[in-house]
């Protein structure tokens, strides 16, 4: 268009700021389309449709814009007839142009949206998981303080004199509970300490009918982590379901094996009027899930009941 041989130094120099203005506002005016077409249509819900407004509104913008534009290049620089081939030449040089940009910015809006999308729905699941999170432990409160509860009745009216001093170790054993519910993790000796305390309750009760054996390795004890009242929630489960009595006791073993607590106890089954929800156990295996992505597993045969609780070690 612009023939350095009949053009003087501030022709072309004006051509060159006219070429300028041309593709400003073009690219200004594809802009504008771009951005209010952008909220009536969208890529997931209707693709065939966006692509279609896109193509018809570039075209139909960009096409006459640039024509008139070009004309008015030639009225004011060229004392010439208006060379058509020239301008449609041009005119379809500067859509594809437009198309292709038009193409750049889809793909990196869409880009972004995607990011924005995970982002958005891993934040909406992390908000979910821990308000199902905060629900599972307060759920632990009630269910010791009815359990709890019951002993207790059972000793005032049974064992006055064992009562008072089942009360004492209560508070004891609850402040745990209160200290530790927000944390969603606490070192395994910190959790086998409580696990003894509790056990100190159920044998206010039970004497010598329940008995408790702890094979872990002393250092192992602060190198990893466990989630808070899980050791608990499994005695408080065989206590319930289980008969034993000083003859035939019932013996928790807890061990350590391949990074998992293994925690083991016989079975005599007792015989309930109403079968179990196993709140306990979903409970904790919920929050195993929530806390450390692990699954905890339940292994229970004729004889025998296996619960085996992964651990996190501490490096």
């Amino acid at each position: 268009m612009v023939n350095g041989h009949n053009f003087s130094n501030w022709q072309v120099k004006l051509s060159f700021l006219y070429t300028i203005l041309i593709a400003f506002v073009i690219w200004e005016g594809n802009r504008y389309l771009h951005f209010s077409l952008r909220s009536y249509f969208d890529w997931i819900n209707k693709p065939v449709r966006k692509i279609a407004i896109l193509i018809l509104s570039v075209t139909f913008y960009t096409v006459p814009v640039s024509v008139l534009l070009l004309i008015g290049w030639y009225k004011i620089f060229v004392n010439e007839p208006v060379n058509w081939n020239i301008i449609t030449e041009s005119a379809l040089i500067i859509l594809v142009a437009v198309i292709f940009i038009t193409h750049v910015y889809e793909t990196a809006f869409l880009v972004k949206e995607s990011e924005s999308g995970i982002i958005r729905n891993e934040q909406l699941e992390r908000a979910k998981a821990e308000a199902e999170l905060e629900a599972l432990k307060n759920q632990i409160d009630p269910h010791f303080i009815f359990n709890s509860l019951n002993t207790l009745s059972h000793l005032i009216e049974n064992k006055p004199d064992k009562a008072k001093l089942f009360n004492d170790n209560l508070a004891d054993v609850y402040r745990y509970i209160l200290q530790n519910k927000a944390r969603d993790l606490v070192l395994l000796r910190e959790e086998t300490e409580f696990l003894q305390s509790y056990f100190l309750l159920l044998q206010i009760r039970f004497e010598k009918a329940v008995q408790l054996v702890v094979n872990i390795d002393r250092e192992a004890l602060d190198y990893y982590l466990v989630p808070p009242i899980s050791l608990q929630i499994l005695a408080e489960n065989a206590i319930k379901h289980n008969e034993f009595s000083e003859a035939v006791p019932l013996m928790l073993q807890i061990t350590m094996k391949n990074d998992q607590l293994v925690v083991h106890n016989p079975i005599h089954r007792k015989m309930l009027r109403k079968s179990s929800s196993r709140i306990g156990l979903h409970n904790l295996g919920e929050r195993y899930k929530l806390t450390t992505a692990k699954e905890i597993t339940i292994k229970e045969e004729e004889n025998d009941f296996t619960v085996s609780l992964p651990v996190l070690k501490i490096y």
